[in-house]
Formats: C-alpha cells, structure tokens, sequence
C-alpha cells in the first residue's frame, strides 16, 4: 500500500471521527411539531396532561382507545352486551372524525354522556348538529390573555403566546349553550370554550388545545390551574380518552431496532460498516492474485478492409453487396446534394443533372442500372463491376458527361 494511499486513508478516518463527535456532542433541536400525542414529551405532546389524568379524576377508570370511536364502541357493545357511559376526552388541532364516527360520539352524547373536545377545529357534523358556528380572525397576533367566565376562576387567567390559534366561536344556540370561556387579544374578546347541550347529555367545546400540551403546563402553576378549572366541570365518571398512538404503524422487528433508535448509537453503527466496507476493498485489491497482460491483436485499416472483402469474395453474395453499395451511395447523395431519394424518377434525376452539372443521359443510365439491379432477384459478379464502375466514375468526373 503507497504511502499516499495511506495518507488518505487516515484522512478520511480523521473526517469520519471529527463528524461523529460533533453529531454526539451537538445540542439536539427542539421538535417543535404539534403531535398532541401523549406518549410524547416534547413542547407540543400531551405526556403531562396524560399522566395526570388520574390525579385529576381518582374515581374514574381511564380507557385509553386506540381505534376509532366507531370501532370501540361497537367491541365495547359485542364484548360487554352493555352500553357505554361517561367522558368522551379529545385533544388535538384537528379532531379527524370519519362522519360514521362523528355519528357515533353524537349517539353516545345523546344518551345522557359528556364529550369534551379541545380542538381548534371542530368537525363539521358537531357544528351542525349543535347549531354553532366558528370563524377565523387572522388578525390575531401577539399574546392573547384565556380567561374563564366563572367569577370564582377570575385570578385565574393565563397569557399565551406560543400556539395559539385565530379561531373562535362566532355563533351559537344560546338556548342550549352557555360561555365558559374567552380569549382576548388587545381590546378584542372572544368565545373560546363552551358548554352545549344535545339531547341528554353535554358537549364541551375548547378551541385552544395547547393549554394542555407539555409547554402550557410548565410553564407557570397558573397554567396548570387553568388546565384544572377547565376540567372542574367535568363529573367523575369514566373517561375514554382518545390516544393518539398510531398502532397502524407496525413496529419494527429488527434486533437493531433500539440502536438505531439512539442517535450516538447509530452514527457508530454506520461508521463501522463504512470501515469495515473500505477494510473489505482495501484488503482484496492488495491480496489479489496478478493478472496477465494479454497484448491484443494487432488490427488497421487496411487489414480489416481486406478481411470483408475477402469473406464477400468467398461468399459470393453479390446481391448483398450491391445493396451496400446502393445503399451508401444514394445517402451520399442526400448528404451532399439535399436530394429525397427515396423514389428514383424522373424528377430526382433532372435534379441530379443540375446540381451536379452532368448530363441528364449520364445520370439516367446510373439510376436505371441501380433501379434495374434492386429488382434483379439474382445478380452476377459482372453486374457488381458495372455498377461499381457506374459510381466510380460519378464520383470521379467532377464536371461534364461520363466519358464511356
């Protein structure tokens, strides 16, 4: 192994630790992705609001459900040969119901149940099945101050910057809703959070959903009481509450599946399969046995002119080379003279005749002779050398009619 093969060798060995150690002494980036998933304990994820959930409510069994209302409610109907009962608990930016779903949860509601949705978009099947209406304001910027309506919670307002959302209750059956809640920006307030009835039981509607992410609620103790006072409302019952685990996804079997889960444990998994890849290379080039030079076959022009003509001559195809050579010929006169050659009349030989300053007797005889031996089905070694001697002294008499 030269010594500059070395050099880069080591090189690229001192690359592949400087970048590995600045990936495992590099700040992680925050993920700032609204998931709502309560599995995960980023700004945005709901891990605390989960795993408080039996704190706040020590008398309710908590259900965690995993498919869709419609899928659980009807195992839950085939299994216990019962009707469900309770709270309905679902916190996301976008409450993603199918309608048969949607149609489900406004059942379970309607039999005397409570569904609690913190979403800032509320499906469409609710809005009209409540007769309420929302709307966007996009001039909402800055911080905005949640206030509940209930005067025993009046200290208990908390200012929002990060996640907050433009929408807002714009209209509602003030027969069966009433105002929880508000949102205000500068000198403009609005409903954020309500109370409506269906039926027998109880739909409450937050539009602000961050308020119960991990970044709400560390980030005073007047967030969490927030958080608490919005839940006071709620008896204790059993609650089903809506995960947002994608079990869909099947989880990886591979036994590299926790290595690869780990950045500082990856980067060293691919760095020791690209050293032992260049191991691999370098060891085989340098252990390969030698291969013998074999000097090819001399070859030129001349030679190779002489091998075809050769085989032509001992196969008398005559009818082959004859169509080579009209072949070749009519292209040069397309090439040369722009002439369209595919039909040989009388027009292509007048054109002919005057481009290249023949007669028009000299460039008949030649076209006839190629159009002749094209039909011929069996030509003979005479007819090639009159052809050949036809071309030849095309291509030689520059100017003026063949001299035959």
């Amino acid at each position: 192994m030269g010594k500059s093969l070395k050099a880069y060798i080591i090189l690229l060995l001192v690359l592949f630790g400087f970048i590995f150690y600045v990936q495992i002494t590099a700040e992680k980036p925050v993920n700032w992705a609204k998931t709502y998933n309560e599995t995960d304990k980023i700004p945005y994820g709901t891990f605390i609001f989960y795993n408080e959930l039996p704190e706040l409510f020590p008398e309710s069994q908590i259900t965690t459900i995993t498919t869709s209302p419609y899928e659980y409610f009807e195992a839950f109907k085939d299994t216990s040969n019962v009707e469900p009962s309770g709270i309905y608990m679902h916190i996301d930016e976008f409450a993603q119901l199918d309608d048969v779903s949607a149609e489900k949860l406004l059942d379970f509601t309607a039999k005397g149940n409570i569904l609690f949705l913190a979403s800032s978009y509320i499906p469409k099947v609710f809005l009209d099945s409540l007769q309420i209406e929302t709307d966007n304001n996009f001039s909402f910027k800055g911080k905005a101050t949640l206030n509940l309506v209930n005067p025993k919670f009046k200290n208990d307002s908390i200012f929002i910057e990060k996640g907050l959302t433009n929408v807002y209750f714009k209209n509602a059956n003030y027969k069966t809703t009433t105002i929880l809640g508000t949102q205000t920006f500068k000198d403009s307030t609005y409903t954020n959070f309500i109370k409506t009835t269906y039926k027998k039981g109880t739909f409450y509607l937050h539009l602000q959903p961050s308020v119960y992410t991990n970044f709400s609620l560390l980030k005073s103790k007047k967030h969490q009481v927030y958080t608490e006072n919005t839940l006071g409302y709620l008896p204790n019952a059993p609650i089903f509450y809506k995960s947002k685990i994608r079990l869909s996804t099947p989880i990886s079997g591979s036994k590299l599946r926790f290595i690869l889960s780990q950045p500082a444990l990856r980067y060293a998994w691919y760095l020791g399969l690209i050293l032992l890849v260049l191991f691999i290379i370098f060891n085989t080039k340098r252990k390969q046995r030698v291969v013998k030079t074999i000097t090819p076959l001399g070859n030129s022009t001349l030679e190779f002119i002489k091998t075809i003509g050769n085989l032509y001559y001992e196969t008398k195809d005559h009818n082959n080379l004859i169509d080579k050579k009209t072949t070749y010929f009519l292209e040069y006169i397309r090439r040369v003279y722009y002439l369209d050659t595919q039909v040989l009349d009388e027009k292509l030989i007048k054109n002919l005749a005057l481009k290249t300053n023949r007669s028009k007797k000299d460039i008949t005889t030649l076209v006839n002779a190629i159009t002749q031996l094209r039909a011929k089905p069996e030509v003979t070694e005479q007819d090639l050398l009159d052809l050949n001697t036809l071309i030849e002294e095309f291509h030689n008499h520059k100017h003026g009619s063949y001299n035959r």
